[in-house]
């Protein structure tokens, strides 16, 4: 297993949410004379290269968006991976559809093939089949977003029922998916899901079928906050350690 840093919130530099050193930590110089996908995708390139050679990679960061490059550094590598996407949100927002103007409510909907001009066609990813991503325990939809999701192929679970892709997996979770008051000090946090150890077993679960070919953990927490996310992590990580031959890369399948 190889852990991945990336120490933001989309483009803003976020310290401190890895207790433990990772074994590499993803940093770019970013554009200033450029937008913020421009800025994304330079940050994103280094990841995938990264994810691309790494071992088994869980990649941890301050948002969902970094998903992005995981998934094109699986691609690059030749995985076509299905994804499990754990979020109290939606994230299949679009810039036509969202109040907030907030990115980081899109990447699912970039993942499955949104206009691929913003960032996907800078990092080479490939749309994935809307039949090959799963949401789970997402809660918190705005009207745009279930109504596209009624009509989409991306199939809604709650934790409980997951009913998993075919293929190699990769495991996206964003901490907000724990029910808001086991995680303290989250930007977006939601009432009413899951527990912090439900969410820990169903991913041991998952892992424990040998198709997962990566983690990607995405935690957006107040700075000076975000102990119980750490804790999380860690917990993540080692669970993953212990068992090694359960989390393999596409190479070893």
């Amino acid at each position: 297993m190889t852990t991945i840093y990336v120490p933001y919130h989309l483009d803003e530099r976020l310290d401190g949410l890895v207790d433990e050193p990772a074994d590499t930590t993803v940093t770019a110089d970013l554009p200033a004379d450029t937008d913020i996908w421009g800025r994304l995708a330079v940050l994103y390139d280094v990841l995938a290269d990264e994810v691309s050679k790494a071992d088994a990679p869980v990649v941890i960061s301050g948002d969902c968006t970094t998903a992005l490059g995981t998934v094109a550094g699986l691609q690059r590598r030749g995985v076509d991976p299905a994804i499990v996407w754990f979020d109290a949100h939606g994230d299949v927002q679009t810039l036509e559809t969202t109040t907030s103007g907030y990115i980081g409510g899109m990447p699912l909907r970039i993942l499955v093939g949104y206009r691929p001009e913003l960032i996907a066609d800078r990092l080479g990813l490939r749309a994935l089949d809307e039949r090959r991503a799963v949401l789970v325990d997402a809660r918190d939809l705005d009207p745009a977003e279930a109504d596209y999701l009624r009509g989409s192929g991306i199939r809604q679970y709650r934790l409980q029922d997951l009913e998993l892709p075919d293929g190699p997996l990769v495991v996206h979770v964003d901490l907000d998916v724990v029910d808001a008051a086991e995680l303290p000090g989250l930007l977006f946090p939601v009432p009413g899901g899951p527990s912090l150890g439900a969410v820990l077993a169903k991913v041991r679960e998952i892992i424990a079928t040998g198709r997962v070919v990566a983690v990607d953990l995405a935690c957006t927490w107040r700075p000076g906050n975000g102990a119980e996310a750490r804790a999380f992590i860690q917990t993540v990580c080692k669970g993953f350690r212990k068992d090694p031959n359960k989390f393999r890369t596409e190479r070893d399948h």
